[in-house]
């Protein structure tokens, strides 16, 4: 079976690159271990996502956001770093022009609106419940066999099947993983005290509290503890669930009751040490998986797709090869170069403000201080998150998302 590309992995941003690439001719295959009922029904996974312009800008072109439900769609429109030491920290608020810095919207919900997208997508064919049994990707050839199927050749293969990729170490892609040694358990709280749709990353001792509002009164939890203590509160009744979240906020949003089910992630971020190879390309998570403190992860992964297919549309418009290894090195150069601030940026955020020494207490107050005090970078801040423009507009643009890193939420 022939295809331009084969895509492995029907997450959202590979239900995104598909949508992006079969418009301009090609013929893409999905390779996916879920059964299609899953992708066309996702359950909630207890994952927010924090919308960029850019982001949204993105969905729209791709007729993913119209299928998402205006109900579910739930703004951003201010948010406020704050550490343990301090009453208040660094507030941002929307550029002037925008009633909100981004939209948040539950991950289920934009994969199944990806999933609808693709379904109303010629030329796109989904190999569901597939199980991988090898693969390879050379310079004259790329192919996936599935267990039990037959064999996909592509012209280019592209792994976005997470950021534990099996199909980039099958590949012989190394990749730097950095675990935290925390996970991060997420639900749905409702609460006594509005929000005023404002999101909170809140820096404490041994314990990272950050809050997504959804409706007024009901909000994302998103607790970062270590491993076994995170699985501890996950396991709690819920009578004692809810006193025990009530306290880690500090009564901050009054009465708190959970509104739905609990899910705990293992905190791990993930550098590929190539984006691409031989007729091989790695998008989403499996080429850069960020921390979430920042929750710039999926906006990364669309900028990600917004960048492959702008060189495969060159590949089109000029009769080239979708592998063309001098593509693939252009798509490689401007997604490293669009990704490395925003990486290396999270990990010293995480680095400063998970820390508990004194000295790191002291440096991160003094540093909240400073940009509280700095309307111009806030406003620099806020000005990344509003940008809807292209991914590699220009310089400053990737100077801007360097800086957004900065902002939680």
């Amino acid at each position: 079976m022939q295809y331009d590309v084969v895509i492995v992995g029907a997450g959202p941003v590979g239900l995104s690159l598909a949508r992006a690439l079969a418009p301009l001719g090609l013929g893409v295959a999905l390779v996916e271990r879920q059964p299609r009922a899953a992708l066309a029904e996702p359950a909630f996974d207890g994952r927010e996502i924090a919308l960029t312009h850019a982001s949204m800008r993105l969905l729209g072109e791709l007729g993913i956001w119209e299928r998402i439900p205006a109900g579910h769609v739930h703004p951003l429109r201010q948010a406020r770093i704050m550490d343990r030491d301090l009453a208040e920290a660094m507030v941002v608020d929307p550029d002037p022009g925008h009633d909100r810095l981004g939209n948040l919207v539950a991950n289920h919900l934009i994969r199944r609106a990806a999933w609808d997208a693709v379904q109303a997508t010629p030329g796109i064919e989904l190999h569901d419940q597939a199980r991988i049994a090898a693969l390879h990707a050379g310079p004259d050839a790329a192919w996936v066999q599935l267990q039990d199927g037959p064999r996909l050749h592509a012209r280019l293969l592209v792994a976005a099947d997470s950021r534990f990729s099996e199909t980039r170490r099958a590949l012989g892609i190394d990749a730097d993983l950095h675990d935290f040694g925390k996970s991060m358990l997420v639900c749905r709280m409702r609460h006594e005290h509005p929000h005023h749709h404002a999101a909170w990353e809140w820096f404490g001792t041994g314990a990272t509290r950050a809050l997504l509002p959804l409706d007024e009164h009901l909000a994302s939890a998103v607790l970062t503890l270590p491993g076994e203590q995170a699985r501890a509160l996950a396991a709690m009744d819920e009578a004692g669930f809810n006193a025990a979240v009530e306290r880690l906020y500090d009564g901050r949003l009054g009465r708190m009751e959970l509104a739905g089910s609990r899910h705990v992630y293992p905190l791990v971020a993930t550098w590929a040490r190539r984006f691409v190879g031989p007729r091989l390309a790695l998008a989403g998570d499996a080429a850069v998986g960020m921390h979430p403190v920042t929750a710039h992860g999926f906006n990364l992964g669309l900028a990600g797709v917004e960048r492959l297919a702008a060189v495969l549309r060159i590949a089109v418009r000029q009769g080239r090869d979708p592998g063309d290894p001098a593509l693939l090195a252009m798509y490689q150069r401007r997604h490293r170069q669009g990704c490395w601030p925003l990486f290396q940026a999270t990990r010293a955020v995480v680095g400063l403000y998970t820390n508990d020494r004194p000295a790191a207490r002291v440096l991160r107050a003094a540093t909240l201080r400073v940009g509280a005090a700095l309307a111009p970078f806030r406003r620099l801040v806020a000005a990344s998150l509003t940008d809807a423009g292209p991914v590699d507009a220009s310089p400053l643009q990737r100077l801007r998302s360097g800086l957004a890193q900065l902002l939680p939420g």
